[in-house]
């Protein structure tokens, strides 16, 4: 049995920024690799990233060899990115707090070797004989190589896809001390190698590899169809070998050795080699495959000008604490191998433990010609996993990834506009699918981050959630005959009345009094001459009616006072149509103003304005819009600096009416300026009139979220220039709603990057944005016994 103590066999000389001076005389260039979120890829992606590998690795210099090592480790998820303070928030840390994941850290090594022809022997022991005289110094030739590696990495970074960034002294150290210490955490330990079995701490260790060209059956490409999501009319892609990679869900680490030789040298050997098998072929079958497959090797590389031989060496190293399991994750990755018509070898005694050991990066030039098999780079490259993770941003909202339910946070404000240049969002999902449980999901977590909220909402379905914020939230529902307590005219102090307050409260006026008319400048100017006399000559209580009762006192001096041609402004005219909305007028309640208005919208963080009542009456709606309006310029317009939202739900509903299209548009070209976003919510995507109003709002809503739809997803890929990966995406959509973790999926576009996410929730924060239903029923029942949310949540989870 061997025993190394690795504390006493370091196999890093020096380190300098990311270059690592290895004992052997290796200099070894250290990347850390960020790669797509698994997914996320097309067909075409995976080409292309292919093709940018090659491009990147086919001229290095004879000797060079490159490691691509992808170490995947199973832990539990922390919560410590999720916030804290709220009670749904709370909920949801306790949740996934301890759920388990893969994490996985990809890394690119370049390495110029002492040993230029990189013939070695069978077995090299790193940690034997470590000479002292062996170390490179920085000269030219390395320095040569550091611009080749440079130039690499930038070709490799400028495809876009993927970014290689230089890793730290301290990083590469942390990752030598890892690898030699089998990944125990919180001790060190020694490496026992015998021929049954190697073991570092707890953890037993095994290996399979590619070896040889044997291994390999007909071809490898660049992707595969992924058998999970693909169905009858449609086809998801994944890597060639991403079953080996986070879907394996085990702890191993996959290593990728390119030996970048010198093509003459490797060509003579396996004409060689063809010449031998073709005297031998009729001696048995095995030599007639053999001699295909070189003879196929053999042929690409004649026919290839950019052809680059290469020796490669695939390997998978894993682990496990009970010997048992090591043989489950054996029976796994031969079961992959065997899908990619791939034959492993399985190294025991002195061969596992040479592979377990050269496949840390400064050791990795160690292998020698009975471990490679010899192909062409482009085939070499198939071998490369080139997805990850889910990526978390910073900050953002929490959905789930697709792999493993954990929180991945999506920065769909983006307040620094890296991925969008216009933050308004649009839901699309038929009824039944969940459109208002993930609104309700988007916006709460929006609202506890400090985001101010204004909510146009015919269905009822942000009453609950807002009950959870007593102080902060108010709800404006539209009564029969009922007034909605807004008042376009008040103003708290004199300071209030701004030009912006001028100019928004005449857009008002004429909206209601002259909506068929375009209005002219002399007619603006007018009208705000008029309001700001009437704020001169009355000191409190403004409203609608006041406004109206004063011109109607004052109209006979009213425009010479002012100075005001009767072409510019038609008193009679405006007192005639005004008449409707005060004193006994047919709409006169929607403008009445209560004695006790103690509430100020102003103060309120969360508005929701419910127009269920009126969503079939035209005129009220319009007028609603219009106060609606006066009261977001108060609010979400009122302070730049703050974030507000404002969302149209059953947007389809409202768009039955003339006007509210356009009244829609002015929100988005107004909101620009601000620092604000909208929000829509539709059932369909026809449901928008196929105008260039429409395309306008499309043009300018960048973050897409889609729910699953039976009827497909045609017109949603046409308006939306939509992509056939994105397609793939949205088709291969699937909820579960039964078992202990229920989620539903959904399509997420921010800007270009799309992917399907998952939302899974606490059973707290289910009961909050639940909207009908008996469970809905029994929570309100217990909301109007305490009046309290939380404590009405509380109850009505424990007992489920």
């Amino acid at each position: 049995m061997n025993k190394i103590n690795f504390s006493a066999y370091q196999p890093i000389a020096d380190i300098q920024d990311n270059i690592v001076f290895a004992n052997n005389g290796n200099v070894v260039f250290c990347y850390k690799g960020n790669l797509p979120e698994i997914y996320s890829l097309s067909e075409k992606d995976f080409e292309d990233m292919h093709s940018a590998w090659f491009q990147a690795l086919k001229s290095f210099p004879v000797g060079t060899v490159v490691h691509k090592q992808d170490i995947y480790l199973k832990k539990s998820y922390t919560s410590e990115k999720l916030p804290n303070t709220t009670f749904l928030e709370k909920a949801t840390h306790e949740h996934f707090k301890g759920r388990g994941y893969i994490e996985h850290r990809c890394y690119l090594f370049f390495i110029l070797t002492k040993n230029k022809a990189l013939n070695n022997p069978k077995y090299v022991n790193p940690f034997r004989k470590v000479s002292k005289g062996i170390v490179q110094k920085m000269d030219d030739n390395i320095k040569s190589f550091a611009n080749s590696v440079s130039d690499s990495v930038s070709f490799i970074n400028n495809s876009r896809k993927m970014d290689f960034v230089s890793l730290k002294a301290g990083d590469i150290q942390q990752l030598t001390n890892a690898y030699f210490n089998g990944f125990n955490e919180g001790y060190d330990t020694d490496i026992l190698l015998d021929k049954k079995s190697v073991n570092i701490g707890e953890n037993h260790f095994d290996a399979l590899a590619i070896n040889s060209e044997l291994c390999f059956g007909e071809s490898v490409q660049s992707s595969k169809t992924n058998e999970k999501f693909t169905s009858d009319d449609f086809v998801f892609n994944q890597g060639f070998i991403d079953g080996l990679g986070l879907t394996l869900n085990e702890n191993h680490i996959v290593n990728q050795i390119l030996f970048l030789d010198d093509k003459q040298k490797w060509r003579k050997l396996l004409d060689k080699k063809v010449e031998e098998l073709n005297k031998s072929s009729n001696f048995g079958s095995q030599n007639k495959v053999v001699l295909s497959k070189i003879q196929h090797i053999l042929d690409q590389i004649n026919a290839d000008d950019n052809a680059r031989i290469i020796r490669g060496h695939l390997n998978i190293v894993y682990w496990a604490k009970e010997a048992k399991e090591l043989d489950k994750i054996t029976s796994k990755i031969k079961t992959e191998f065997k899908e990619l018509d791939i034959i492993p070898y399985y190294p025991r005694g002195e061969e596992r433990k040479n592979y377990i050991l050269n496949s840390y990066c400064c050791f990795s030039s160690n292998f020698s010609n009975n471990d490679l098999y010899v192909t062409d780079l482009k085939h070499a490259l198939c071998l490369f996993i080139n997805n990850t993770n889910y990526k978390s941003d910073a900050t953002g909202i929490i959905f789930n990834d697709r792999e493993h339910n954990i929180p991945v946070l999506k920065d769909v404000w983006d307040e620094k506009k890296n991925r969008i240049k216009a933050r308004n969002f649009a839901i699309f999902a038929p009824t039944g699918e969940g459109k208002s449980f993930l609104a309700n999901n988007i916006l709460r977590q929006y609202f506890e981050s400090g985001v101010r909220l204004v909510i146009i909402d015919l269905g009822g379905s942000y009453t609950k959630f807002a009950k959870l914020y007593s102080e902060k939230y108010t709800v404006l529902r539209y009564e029969s005959g009922k007034n909605l307590g807004i008042n376009p005219f008040y103003i708290s102090n004199q300071n209030d009345l701004t030009p912006e307050r001028l100019e928004d409260l005449s857009v008002f006026l004429f909206e209601l009094f002259a909506s068929d008319l375009k209005v002219t400048k002399a007619q603006s100017v007018s009208v705000k001459k008029i309001l700001r006399h009437y704020y001169d000559s009355t000191s409190e209580n403004h409203s609608l009616d006041g406004f109206y009762s004063f011109i109607e006192r004052n109209q006979k001096d009213l425009l010479s006072t002012l100075k005001i041609h009767p072409d510019y402004f038609n008193v009679t005219s405006f007192l005639h149509v005004m008449s409707e909305y005060v004193g006994d007028g047919l709409y006169s309640f929607l403008f009445e103003v209560s004695e006790d208005q103690t509430y100020k919208i102003e103060d309120k963080r969360l508005i929701v304005f419910e127009l269920d009542e009126v969503k079939d009456n035209k005129e009220i709606l319009s007028v609603m819009l219009k106060l609606i309006k006066s009261a977001i310029q108060r609010t979400i317009w009122k302070n730049r600096a703050e974030k507000g939202i404002i969302l149209f739900d059953e947007f389809a509903k409202q768009l039955k009416f003339d006007n509210v299209l356009e009244s829609v548009e002015f929100y988005y070209q107004a909101i620009r300026k601000q620092n604000g976003a909208i929000g829509i919510i539709l059932q369909s995507i026809n449901q928008l009139p196929n105008n260039s109003t429409s395309a306008s709002i499309l043009e300018n809503t960048q973050v897409i979220y889609s729910l699953n739809n039976e009827k497909g997803y045609a017109e949603l890929v046409k308006r939306l220039n939509l992509s056939s990966h994105d397609l793939n995406q949205l088709k291969s959509i699937k909820n579960n709603l039964s078992g202990p973790r229920k989620y539903t999926e959904m399509f997420i576009k921010i800007g270009r990057e799309s992917n399907i996410f998952r939302l899974e929730v606490p059973k707290e924060v289910y009961a909050a944005y639940l909207t009908d239903g008996q469970e809905n029923e029994e929570i309100m029942k217990l909301y109007n016994e305490h009046q309290d949310m939380q404590k009405a949540i509380i109850q009505f989870t424990s007992k489920t």
